[in-house]
């Protein structure tokens, strides 16, 4: 009797356990939605909102920016997104904190010239609060 009390008490734990994993799994998706949203029609708010204030934001390139240079560039620098298409998405939920990664696929001008743009990304969101928020990113040429 004790061991299948202790074994239906193991099934549901898992099962809540799992339930709230799959929430996370989801918002998460939903907070990388709401970032590709904001690189295509960026404003402060909401950038800034997406962004935690310890974030280090990793481009291609090598350039690594913080919160404050992030959301600057995004608003007034350099590129425009027309599109931003993540595929190939994961997500692994560990604790508080969210690995994602997935194939950045984006048209966008640099300095008026068109671009189109196919990069991997790494992220690390950070669940602050209720919130998951972008604590790292980094880019990567494929």
């Amino acid at each position: 009797m004790y061991k299948s009390l202790l074994f239906i008490v193991l099934i549901a734990f898992s099962a809540l356990n799992l339930n709230a994993q799959t929430k996370d799994v989801q918002a998460v998706s939903l907070a990388v939605e709401k970032l590709s949203k904001a690189i295509v029609d960026p404003n402060r708010a909401a950038l800034e909102s997406i962004a935690s204030d310890a974030l280090s934001y990793g481009h291609s390139a090598g350039k690594v920016q913080n919160k404050a240079e992030f959301v600057e560039d995004l608003l007034n620098g350099p590129f425009d997104f027309l599109s931003v298409e993540p595929s190939n998405q994961t997500i692994s939920i560990s604790g508080k904190n969210a690995i994602v990664r997935h194939t950045f696929v984006a048209k966008a001008t640099n300095a008026g010239v068109p671009t189109d743009i196919r990069i991997g990304i790494m992220m690390v969101w950070r669940k602050e609060g209720a919130e998951w928020k972008l604590f790292a990113r980094q880019a990567f040429r494929l």
